[in-house]
């Protein structure tokens, strides 16, 4: 069977290039280019690496570096487009409306498993391997998906998005290998370029760097007041509201005030209209408790969840299971009641549902509440 792999200059998808070849496939390697730090005016915090080449230029020359030890064909694609329209624009409204958005969730449904998934098809390929840590499982007739067997690099949640189509036409060679496994393997076969690379952060294609001066390049900071929300003070400037996260302790730039025992701030609302960033200080959970929520955009693998069944759920990556229990709305959104109020769940954040192992699908955060009350986030 010929499959297409893509890959991309790191670590664990030359593992799977490698272990995919060892189990028989056709294996032809290709490169993703979806983002262009010229043409987007993108400098800030993407630093060059040697010989003045950037990372994306460096990516490429590693999986090239790559398949050319393992013996395997090249390919190179472009979806810089696909990109900006279906990932980009959505994640900046998202901000511009105040909410926390999640990009490598429709990066996956989007690119790696969309308008890639078509090119290998045109390219005579009948599946698309990734190397995401996640399992594929086929049981009568139907396709699931488990968690990874390394829990700490499970990356179900971020394929929560994609489609039952989509996720039948794909292998995950990582499913049942550990990390340090990975590591191992890429050292016994010598590929120097990515054997020692650390593991990708930051935005899916754009990276890691000053995510505030980035986004000031696409959304212009408006400096406005931070406001303590308890009692009604102005405490400081914030340098755009739509730059803070709920529960953000770290950068407020609020010192201590004279008289008042200190107790850290912390960012518990944010009025995008007014453009006010709220605070609070001492107890969490007056103000980020949620008993319940509203999950939109929907996506299951097999078929709808019945009212009142009790799942688990995960309200961003790599936090641990939740409990809740989950009815159908008729506009197609689904309301969460949770087992007992957990702390800062996000509008604009994925929900992924699960049963033990197996990833149902997903949605985004739309509304929570509090005793029936809506958390303005």
């Amino acid at each position: 069977m010929k499959v297409m792999l893509g890959l991309s200059g790191g670590v664990d998808s030359a593992v799977s290039a490698y272990l995919l070849k060892q189990q028989g496939y056709d294996v032809v390697c290709c490169f993703m280019r979806n983002w262009d730090s010229m043409a987007n005016n993108d400098v800030l915090g993407n630093p060059t690496l040697n010989n003045n080449i950037c990372p994306q230029e460096q990516d490429y020359l590693d999986a090239k570096a790559v398949a050319d030890k393992l013996g395997l064909p090249m390919m190179r694609i472009d979806f810089i487009k696909e990109y900006w329209d279906n990932v980009f624009t959505y994640f900046l409204d998202e901000y511009k409306k105040g909410r926390t958005p999640n990009p490598d969730i429709f990066c996956n449904k989007y690119i790696k498993f969309g308008p890639f998934l078509d090119f290998a098809k045109k390219n005579g390929c009948e599946m698309i391997a990734m190397g995401h840590y996640a399992k594929r499982v086929d049981v009568d007739g139907k396709t699931y998906l488990y968690k990874a067997k390394d829990l700490s690099k499970d990356q179900t949640y971020f394929l929560s998005q994609i489609s039952s189509y989509q996720l039948k036409s794909c292998l995950f060679p990582l499913g049942d290998i550990e990390k340090k496994e990975v590591r191992i393997i890429a050292k016994k076969l010598d590929l120097e370029s990515v054997m020692n690379k650390k593991d990708s952060t930051g935005v899916c294609f754009i990276g890691e760097r000053n995510f505030k001066e980035f986004l000031e390049n696409y959304l212009p900071a408006k400096k406005g007041d931070i406001i303590d929300i308890d009692t009604g003070r102005i405490i400081g400037k914030h340098d755009g509201v739509l730059y803070y996260t709920i529960g953000q302790r770290k950068g407020l730039g609020i010192g201590g005030i004279s008289g008042e025992v200190a107790k850290g701030w912390f960012v518990c609302k944010k009025d995008v209209q007014k453009n006010i960033l709220y605070v609070a200080s001492g107890d969490e959970d007056e103000h980020l408790l949620g008993d319940s929520a509203t999950i939109g955009m929907i996506n299951l693998f097999n078929g709808r969840i019945e009212d009142g069944t009790h799942i688990c759920c995960k309200f961003r990556y790599r936090q641990p299971d939740q409990g809740v229990t989950l009815y159908n709305n008729e506009d197609g959104s689904v309301k969460l009641i949770f087992d007992k109020p957990y702390k800062a769940v996000t509008p604009g954040q994925g929900c992924v549902f699960y049963d033990n192992d197996v990833c149902l699908g997903g949605g985004i955060i739309d509304k929570v509440f509090y005793k029936g009350t809506v958390r303005n986030y």
